[in-house]
């Protein structure tokens, strides 16, 4: 591109001096010519005049007199009736600037001058204009190589954009050149590249958030299996194989909230429920993993309440909340519900250390974690919260207490299994 630039440039600039050269050139030369002729007409004029004067005034009229007249490069020839040719200066050969005048008296008076002189003054016009020429084609040069590279280089940036950007680097590069076109060109790449930025991270950010959701339904659906062959007892089956069934249930809802939260991390599906089943599912799912380590699970506060939320979704929060106290706490972790205006909490604490003081309200940012683990498992949660108009908020550090605020159902007083409208 920039050497078809430049062959472009030159080629228009080589076309403007071939017009205009050639025209100025026939121009000049036509002037020179005409004015070294008038010049010629004029020494003439201006020698008959003399020779003229002398003739009426009866004075000498020869060569010694008549050359201070005359220019010395020129020849001259006075043709007086009745007497000798007078000639003054060398006659030039070749070809002439001739010019005759004739007197009052019958005299003539030629005057010649070489056209060298002519071929001279064209030769040093030419030679002015082929230096003007030859200094508008390095200009013209210079200036296409400028303009060539500072549109081509731009072009090349922008391919190794485009190029890098292919490769899976999407990091923009917002620079941009003075060229409204190539600017337009760079808007749409760094466009592109953080839209597949958010796009590479939400992949990213949904692998992390499968493989640590996933877990823990997966595990407890191998202890399940587990359970299944090693008894040979068919009432253990079947109800291992119940819990089996429930435990893939919750795994499909797990998946489906995964893949709704990829999609729009707003979307929820709130419905009405009894908060006190999801509360004994997490317990009875959990207790065993806390009987193993020699530590209890307990549940107090308010029962019956109803609330506005999406079971599976409530249920991962509180899952993320009792694996939290069981890795980072200690001793024993305490479920506790209650009622604030209209609104349910549900608070889990343990009798740990609690959280750090550096992290504070951090500890809900992804990577964020207080020991060797993943820093996942809360900022989910909150999304999860957050996702059915809930919120999970950390409400002490020492030790740590989280909250889920749920809205509430009230009752009607008459009839406790009918919700108010």
């Amino acid at each position: 591109m920039r050497r078809r630039l430049i062959n472009s440039t030159l080629a228009v600039v080589l076309v403007v001096i071939a017009v205009f050269g050639v025209s100025l050139v026939i121009v000049e030369t036509r002037t020179i010519s005409a004015s070294a002729q008038e010049s010629v007409e004029s020494e003439a004029l201006r020698l008959i005049s003399v020779v003229d004067s002398r003739l009426l005034g009866d004075e000498v009229i020869n060569s010694g007199v008549l050359s201070e007249q005359i220019d010395p490069s020129r020849f001259a020839l006075i043709e007086i009736p009745g007497r000798a040719p007078i000639a003054v200066g060398e006659r030039p050969g070749g070809s002439v600037l001739r010019a005759t005048e004739t007197g009052e008296q019958g005299e003539k008076v030629t005057v010649e001058e070489s056209r060298s002189s002519v071929t001279r003054e064209v030769g040093r016009t030419l030679l002015i204009i082929g230096a003007v020429a030859l200094l508008a084609i390095i200009s013209a040069v210079l200036l296409a190589v400028r303009q060539a590279n500072r549109l081509a280089s731009p072009l090349t940036d922008l391919a190794e954009t485009a190029e890098r950007l292919g490769s899976g680097d999407p990091r923009p590069r917002h620079k941009r050149y003075g060229v409204p076109e190539l600017d337009r060109v760079a808007d749409v790449l760094d466009s592109s590249a953080e839209r597949i930025a958010r796009m590479l991270t939400a992949e990213r950010r949904l692998a992390a958030d499968a493989s640590h959701q996933l877990r823990t339904p997966l595990t407890a659906l191998s202890m399940r299996i587990e359970e299944i062959s090693v008894t040979d007892d068919p009432e253990t089956v079947k109800e291992e194989a119940n819990i089996a069934l429930t435990q893939v249930e919750r795994l499909t809802d797990v998946v489906e909230r995964l893949l709704t939260n990829s999609r729009d991390p707003r979307t929820g599906s709130a419905v009405v429920f009894d908060l006190d089943e999801v509360i004994k599912q997490q317990i009875e799912e959990w207790r065993p993993a806390y009987r193993s380590t020699g530590r209890a699970l307990v549940c107090s506060g308010k029962h019956g309440l109803r609330a506005v939320g999406t079971p599976g979704a409530v249920a991962q929060v509180l899952a993320a909340l009792i694996e939290n106290s069981l890795m980072h706490g200690g001793g024993t972790v305490a479920l506790r519900t209650r009622v604030t205006g209209n609104q349910v909490v549900i608070e889990v604490t343990d009798e740990g250390p609690g959280v750090p003081a550096e992290l504070g309200a951090r500890i809900f940012e992804r990577t964020i974690s207080g020991r060797n683990s993943t820093g996942i498992g809360l900022a989910v949660a909150r999304d999860l919260a957050e996702a059915d108009g809930g919120r999970l908020e950390l409400l002490q550090q020492h030790p740590a207490v989280f909250a889920l605020f749920l809205s509430r159902i009230p009752l009607d007083r008459k009839d406790p299994e009918r919700p108010v409208r």
